[in-house]
């Protein structure tokens, strides 16, 4: 039987015997080119809202509502409806879910037109400005949409058409950290979920 030693010479004799042979037989053959990796489509850039002026106050700020005739409701999608969407958001005063007269106004708006288009069922968001706590604006933000649910109802629409979200503050419509920003972004918004 060998030694241990042995053994290890043995093996290291094989070893450079067969390493010049492995050297013959291989030949570097070049690899291709990795291809390029696919380019992310581009992201679609929402357009910031303009700046208000001065003298402009929140019941100023409200988006345009577009004309709707029953085929073009009919044959929108709800992506399309709420990119271009009817409902108009309602603002509310700093830490407070109570709708004020404006507010009434715009939900007055909106419930007309779920009693126009009976089909619709929507969500309301309540959203707050950046100020204070996560938890508090989330507590907030469900009081809001709580409060407008609550006033729709009592206009006539069915509760089983109406469904709350709170994101407090994590979805802002206005990035800035402005009053006239943080104003903007305490609302209830309205989405179409079904129609």
């Amino acid at each position: 039987m060998m030694s241990r030693r042995g053994v290890i010479v043995a093996l290291a004799v094989v070893a450079v015997m067969a390493a010049p042979a492995c050297a013959r037989r291989s030949k570097a053959v070049p690899l291709p080119p990795l291809p390029a990796p696919p380019q992310p489509p581009p992201a679609a850039v929402t357009p910031a809202p303009p700046a208000p002026r001065a003298t402009e106050r929140v019941e100023d700020l409200q988006p345009a509502v577009p004309a709707l005739s029953e085929d073009s409701v009919a044959n929108r999608s709800l992506d399309e409806l709420n990119r271009d969407s009817p409902l108009r958001p309602a603002f509310f005063p700093v830490d407070s879910a109570d709708l004020d007269e404006s507010g009434r106004s715009v939900v007055s708006s909106n419930v007309d037109l779920l009693k126009k288009y009976t089909q619709w069922v929507i969500t309301i968001e309540g959203h707050c400005d950046e100020r204070g706590t996560a938890e508090y604006n989330l507590a907030l933000g469900e009081r809001r949409a709580v409060a407008v649910k609550t006033y729709m109802v009592s206009l006539g629409v069915a509760p089983d058409r109406l469904r709350t979200v709170s994101y407090g503050k994590e979805f802002p419509f206005d990035q800035a950290h402005t009053d006239e920003a943080w104003s903007r972004n305490r609302r209830a918004h309205f989405v179409i979920t079904a129609k």
